[in-house]
């Protein structure tokens, strides 16, 4: 994977130190708390937590410290802290169980947490490491400490600042964070990214969609999702915009105000969340925003109608995974194109891959790289291949080859370049002999719901999908495919008659009496659905 040279490379503390003194006086970041920082504040604070925690808490021979904190000032002051201090920030799930987020902290050595006594209440988790609680700060600081973060934010030039910092010896391949893997398929693994896998996402971001000076991005994403990591805290700390943040994607009325109040223009989310915003926030609330960038999951074409036609703002498709920094792929709305260039938007694709970024198909069994347009195994190749899983190089030796990172995604890639997710890998089953694909099944049955579901009251919850597709063993066949699903307009015999109409091959329709109905589809934290849960209902 591509590393920068010594002499190119510039840390991301180095970069937020400056962009915050470039912005000293002006607003950097907010929240729905009521919070806000000028540019030299955020560094100021940064700077007092960082002398607070390396005097009290921390030891020097510390290289991971934890966080678990929803986004907020105190989660992006507490992030650059530890950035500033030389460590390696891990944001902890708190979506996720005690028992699985102490396998991410004993896989990593996690000595110490940094959170709040507010937000430990309300979440519950028992964990096997020593909580530090940020209120216990405040009475910390001494007026020496005041005073020196005030120096160091308004009147220490920026380059003397990180040169004290010791920042200027930070090299390209340095561990800036450890990402847990949200754990679809299994338990979470470590991702390790460094300074370069992040620093240069957070650039073809910028390059790609243009990011102007009065943007505000809405900052909804928990940082312990990657994206959320990297696109909404890492692109406003180091390039000139704002920031806003609320503490959960699925507020939407306070998202809705948030979002009017700052005029963001601006939001990363998942199909998932915008379900909700359509039925929560009105129509002006939304309209400032100038770009809607989701990933995640499949954008559904009826979804992107439905957000366009209230909010004014159509939702374009992007795509990546944790151990890519995470994005790799984008379509670029016609207010970002480039001067003179036309929109680089294809509807069901995730757009063409960013700057500096390769990706390839090849065929799922003998490996060959294949022609534009054939689907098949999707790899990637770049600067934003991660640098590893922790502790774990079998499984880091198993997806990257020659620098080229297996996604695990089934794609093609069009003749302008345009990749089409296909499928998953784990969710192929094969009957028959024959490879079926859960998405296509899932997506065909949704579709079908969604024209017989009748539109919700106001009141009522918005509508997401209503099924999914899994597969369990069978002795006849290999597997047989199994629908997981919610309470449904139709019977399973009437579905399967759509199925057929939809000129899906039988082997692609499941059994009338392989529907299996649950009170609600296991969803996890970062919005995707939890396909480790599902196979287990469906088992």
């Amino acid at each position: 994977m591509a590393v920068e040279n010594r002499s190119e490379h510039v840390s991301l503390a180095e970069k937020f130190i400056r962009i915050c003194k470039q912005r000293k006086r002006g607003k950097k970041i907010a929240d729905s708390l009521g919070n806000e920082l000028t540019g030299a504040g955020v560094l100021m604070r940064a700077m007092i937590l960082r002398w607070l925690l390396a005097r009290h808490v921390l030891d020097k021979d510390e290289r991971v410290v934890g966080l678990l904190l929803p986004p907020t000032l105190a989660a992006v002051v507490a992030n650059m802290a530890l950035t500033l201090d030389r460590r390696t920030v891990a944001n902890l799930n708190y979506t996720l169980s005690s028992d699985v987020n102490n396998s991410c902290l004993a896989q990593a050595g996690i000595r110490h947490v940094i959170t709040s006594r507010a937000f430990m209440e309300k979440i519950q988790l028992e964990l096997d490491a020593e909580l530090v609680y940020l209120e216990d700060f405040r009475a910390r600081a001494s007026w020496r400490d005041k005073l020196n973060g005030a120096l160091a934010a308004y009147a220490v030039p920026a380059r003397l600042l990180s040169r004290c910092l010791g920042l200027h010896q930070v090299q390209g391949d340095d561990l800036n964070t450890v990402v847990f893997t949200s754990g679809s398929t299994g338990l979470p693994k470590g991702v390790m990214l460094t300074e370069t896998n992040i620093s240069s996402n957070v650039r073809a971001v910028q390059d790609a969609i243009m990011l102007r000076q009065e943007d505000v991005l809405l900052g909804i994403l928990p940082f312990f999702h990657s994206f959320g990591y990297t696109a909404t805290l890492w692109t406003v700390m180091t390039i000139d915009v704002q920031g806003v943040y609320h503490f959960t994607p699925l507020d939407g009325k306070q998202i809705g105000k948030l979002c009017k109040k700052h005029g963001a223009t601006v939001l990363l989310a998942t199909p998932t969340f915008l379900r909700t915003y359509l039925r929560r926030c009105d129509p002006d609330d939304f309209r400032s925003l100038d770009v809607v960038l989701v990933g995640a999951e499949k954008l559904p074409l009826e979804l992107a109608d439905a957000f366009e036609e209230r909010f004014g703002v159509r939702p374009v498709e992007g795509y990546g995974t944790t151990e890519l920094s995470p994005l790799v792929s984008v379509n670029i709305p016609a207010s970002r194109a480039l001067p003179g260039q036309a929109a680089a938007v294809r509807e069901g694709t995730v757009g063409r891959p960013l700057p500096r970024i390769e990706a390839r198909v090849t065929d799922l069994e003998t490996g060959r790289v294949l022609e534009p347009g054939q689907p098949g195994m999707l790899w990637v190749k770049g600067p934003n291949v991660m640098q590893g899983y922790w502790g774990r190089e079998d499984l880091t030796a198993e997806v990257i080859q020659d620098g080229w990172y297996r996604t695990g995604d089934v794609a093609l890639i069009d003749h302008e370049g345009f990749i089409q997710i296909t499928g998953r890998e784990s969710r192929f089953s094969k009957i028959g002999g024959e490879m079926v694909p859960h998405l296509h099944v899932e997506d065909t049955l949704n579709r079908i719901l969604s024209e017989l579901r009748p539109l919700p009251q106001d009141d009522e919850e918005p509508g997401g999908p209503m099924v999914a597709v899994t597969a369990v063993p069978d002795a006849k066949k290999g597997e047989r495919l199994v629908v997981v699903h919610t309470e449904l307009p139709q019977s399973p015999q009437e579905l399967c008659r759509a199925l057929a109409r939809q000129g899906l091959p039988n082997l692609y329709i499941p059994s009338p009496d392989s529907f299996h109905q649950v009170p609600a589809l296991p969803v996890l934290g970062t919005g995707k659905l939890d396909l480790r849960a599902l196979k287990q209902l469906a088992e």
